[in-house]
């Protein structure tokens, strides 16, 4: 039960490394995002262009011209500003590819990827520290920042893994001693770390090297690979067929079925559908800094005919759940409603504490009658956004309608630079309901709920509504939800406790173990 909802937990807060799009040969919607508690130096946006740059030009050389570093976004913390910044419109911390925050006690400064032990998958994001980017003494310790990015890339968006490995870093190939590495004509010395001038003994069981003995490769080897076993090394390129070693007990062969990392790469969609470019260099990345407003939302709900009866008492439910727990303070709200017309039950308000939060659940609707027109409740929620900048763009519109309603207003919704997300309720929703909060439309999502009560679906799909900017003190965590059937079951496990000892132990670190984030 606690680890499932460990697990759970951080899926929850940090959510998937999506977005990325294969342009061609270019990657573009790559998104870097600053935690809001490192303080703000214009430096590290300077540091993190560098990297990528650095990074592009390697990846180009190492994937024999197929791919480069096309469109990058970095998004810095709303309490920055010193610099000028463009407005985020969808991009939020939790979408990010890529994040810059504090140490994890687990890793230090070391660059890792958050992965989940199945070969080929994309993994969830990059973890790279303000410190890894600022200071140059440790280049010395990782190697070059473009080269290091590049083998996180590959975990982040190949799924592949690393070829050492720091808990068996020494196997017998026959009788022969070998390091764990890839290849195995990588040069180079086992010296005893605590006596650098001896040389390493032998556990007499094993027939291995004693734990306080290393491998210290040269620094300059005449070969291609490998990228994941050491970037600090000349490197160019990745462990093919030829050159793996299918010995090394390293978690490339534990996870992959022994397959080496340039097999996985090939197999990839991106592989697949592209081809090598003619250029000598790369074409140069472009960069984006974004930072993100307050949160400007309204609930533009459906009070027609058809939401009569359970439908709208569920809907009154859930967004006083929404208003009550899930929507972030210092956010603003509205509330529109819709039958054949449209009416403005809040204009925006800031959320600012309890009182706030409880005069908007009051204005909920708990009565419904009359028909349906989607695209007056749509237009009437734009007026409301406008209210507080004159501009929609990168504003929200929740959207609850059961759907059964023409739908003629979407190049409107397109054109607004709205983000709606389109709840439908009931069985026959409107089908271009889902286009409509489509990415490619406005960057929203589309949920469809059961109106039955006892399922908690809808109360699901609002409390799904949060967005973070990295501040886990602030945000707000479902750990489980569970429908009338099982709440006694939950209760007598101890969820109730478990959400207690969580309030306790907020660090995500704590819980970071169950996963083995892999670097």
């Amino acid at each position: 039960m606690h680890s499932r909802a460990f697990a759970f937990l951080i899926i929850y807060l940090l959510g998937s490394a999506s977005g990325i799009k294969l342009d061609g040969n270019g990657y573009t919607n790559i998104l870097f995002a600053i935690n809001p508690a490192v303080p703000e130096d214009t430096q590290l946006i300077e540091r993190i262009k560098d990297m990528v740059i650095e990074s592009s030009q390697y990846l180009f050389k190492a994937s024999f011209k197929r791919f480069y570093f096309k469109e990058v976004k970095i998004l810095v913390p709303s309490n920055w500003s010193k610099g000028q910044y463009s407005r985020g419109r969808t991009e939020t911390y939790d979408k990010a590819n890529i994040i810059i925050t504090e140490p994890n006690p687990l890793h230090g400064n070391d660059p890792y990827t958050q992965q989940f032990d199945e070969c080929g998958a994309p993994g969830e994001y990059i973890h790279l520290t303000p410190n890894f980017l600022l200071n140059d003494s440790l280049i010395e310790v990782y190697g070059p920042r473009g080269r290091v990015f590049v083998h996180e890339w590959a975990h982040l968006r190949w799924g592949v893994y690393d070829e050492y490995n720091e808990e068996k870093p020494f196997y017998l190939s026959g009788n022969i001693i070998e390091a764990t590495r890839c290849p195995k004509t990588i040069v180079g010395s086992m010296i005893a770390v605590s006596k650098p001038h001896k040389s390493c003994p032998l556990d007499q069981n094993t027939g291995l090297p004693m734990a306080d003995c290393a491998f210290y490769p040269a620094m300059h080897q005449n070969i291609q690979a490998s990228i994941m076993y050491l970037p600090s090394l000349d490197f160019t390129g990745f462990c093919d067929k030829t050159s793996h070693s299918v010995e090394a007990p390293n978690e490339q062969n534990r996870i992959c079925n022994y397959r080496s990392v340039q097999e996985v790469i090939d197999l990839s969609g991106d592989s697949k559908s592209s081809v090598p470019m003619e250029t000598s260099t790369p074409p140069e990345t472009k960069f984006t800094v974004l930072k993100r407003s307050r949160r400007v939302i309204c609930l533009v709900l459906d009070v027609s005919g058809s939401m009569s009866g359970d439908r709208i008492l569920r809907q009154r439910q859930a967004a006083s759940l929404f208003l009550r727990r899930i929507i972030e303070e210092m956010s603003f709200v509205g509330i529109v409603t819709f039958t054949h017309t449209a009416d403005i039950l809040e204009y925006l308000k800031l959320i600012d504490g309890e009182t706030t939060r409880e005069a908007l659940v009051n204005s909920l609707p708990s009565h419904a009658s009359g028909g349906t027109n989607i695209c007056a409740g749509l237009e009437k929620g734009f007026e409301v956004l406008r209210k507080d900048n004159g501009d929609t763009t990168g504003d929200e519109i929740i959207f609850l309608t059961d759907g059964e309603s023409e739908i003629t207003c979407l190049d409107r919704v397109a054109q607004s630079g709205a983000i709606v997300q389109t709840i439908a309720l009931g069985p026959s929703p409107n089908a271009i309901l889902q286009h409509m909060s489509e990415i490619s439309v406005t960057g929203g999502k589309y949920f469809v709920a059961s109106e039955r009560l006892d399922t908690n679906e809808l109360l699901d799909v609002f409390a799904s509504l949060t967005t973070s900017d990295g501040d886990l003190t602030r945000q707000t965590i479902q750990l489980e939800s569970t429908g009338r059937e099982q709440m006694e079951m939950a209760c007598s496990m101890g969820l109730f406790l478990l959400i207690k000892q969580l309030e306790i132990t907020q660090p995500i670190w704590l819980f970071t173990k169950q996963i083995h984030p892999t670097s």
